[in-house]
């Protein structure tokens, strides 16, 4: 279209079909570049998205899982056993496993370095916000680059439309005679680098936002876990509210339901 604009409405070629390849191939070395700057963050965007997709999938599916035998579970030693036997893949796990640890280490070997003191209350509650921030970079990793590109693309889409219009105003300037053919050309297709810009930054914003909101999600539940978990380990008591039963065993996990 945008071909048959400059060439005073007639037929365009199969070439000059190609209206971003067109305008690219006669922009000059900085159009060129951020053509490139932009299609890199385009990748990376999309590669971050689809990629951060799948792993909250997969994230989700095993602590769903990981919570059921938690909670299903008759003792302590049955729970490190299955992480033993599977692996702590995901945070739940990650956090159980550490949390247990510490709770045995700091009530078998007491408070051998300055790190450790306090009571075994203390210690494995130490633990397990180290564990949180952990799991929170982890979850957020990624994002800052989901959100420079969201708010940088538009602008780089603008920079290159400005530039191209420039050249484009300069070389109709040299030329014969003006007209609206000739404006309509170069103008509308140096505005292909604002589209461009647009077209980068909104799966980044949209991602970005997405990706916030599941993790804020995420995290809840996995501090409430964390709250359940410590009361549990110091007292030998699961946590009880008016959504579980309580308990009259002391160590079974089978009487809490998962979440």
């Amino acid at each position: 279209m945008l071909a048959q604009v400059v060439t005073g409405g007639g037929p365009a070629s199969p070439s000059a079909d190609l209206g971003i390849a067109h305008f690219v191939g006669q922009s000059d070395l900085v159009g060129k570049s951020l053509f490139i700057f932009l299609l890199l963050m385009s990748l990376a965007s999309w590669y971050l998205i689809l990629a951060k997709a799948f792993t909250h999938l997969r994230i989700r599916h095993r602590s769903r899982k990981f919570l059921q035998e938690f909670w299903a579970a008759s003792s302590l030693e049955q729970v490190e056993n299955e992480i033993a036997t599977h692996g702590a893949t995901e945070p739940f796990a990650h956090l159980a496993s550490h949390a247990i640890h510490a709770q045995k280490h700091h009530a078998k070997y007491g408070a051998l370095k300055l790190e450790e003191s306090g009571s075994t209350a203390a210690f494995v509650t130490r633990t397990i916000r180290k564990v949180i921030d952990e799991e929170t970079a982890r979850l957020e990793n990624g994002l800052t680059v989901l959100a420079s590109v969201g708010s940088t693309a538009p602008f780089v889409g603008l920079f290159g439309t400005v530039w191209g219009v420039y050249h484009a105003l300069l070389s109709i300037g040299m030329s014969d005679g003006v007209t609206i053919n000739r404006i309509a050309g170069p103008v509308g297709e140096a505005l292909v680098m604002t589209g461009l810009g647009l077209a980068v930054a909104i799966p980044a914003v949209l991602g970005y936002n997405a990706f916030v909101r599941i993790n804020r999600v995420y995290l809840a539940r996995l501090d409430a876990f964390a709250h359940d978990l410590l009361t549990f380990l110091s007292t030998g008591q699961p946590f009880e509210d008016g959504e579980h039963e309580p308990s009259g065993t002391p160590i079974s996990l089978a009487a809490r339901r998962g979440a």
